[in-house]
């Protein structure tokens, strides 16, 4: 049976993705999810990569509904980071006029 690859950290993107004309990466996130069957947990960080801010994040469910609500939330609410508005321009709450209708 074949090893999966290692999963590594890189500071740049390989050059397959460069090539493809990708956007930059603003932001990254980093989820480690535990479960035991009634109950699950999700920690992990959240990275500006522009300003180099990290901060931590946790959520707790029950179900895995309820778990991705509480992640959603706990994303929405991160401290005045860069990553808080990377999240918000993904999800399309940019406060800018030119987005309006």
């Amino acid at each position: 049976m074949k090893e999966p690859p290692k999963a590594e950290l890189v500071k740049e993107a390989p050059a397959e993705v460069e090539a493809a004309n990708e956007p930059p990466v603003v932001a990254r996130l980093v989820v480690e999810i535990r479960s035991d069957g009634s109950r699950t947990i999700a920690r992990g960080a959240v990275e500006d990569v522009v300003n180099g801010q990290q901060t931590t994040i946790e959520a707790r469910g029950n179900s895995p509904l309820q778990l991705a609500l509480q992640l959603a939330r706990v994303l929405t609410q991160l401290p005045r980071l860069g990553a808080r508005s990377a999240v918000r321009g993904l999800l399309g709450f940019r406060r800018d006029k030119s987005n309006k209708p």
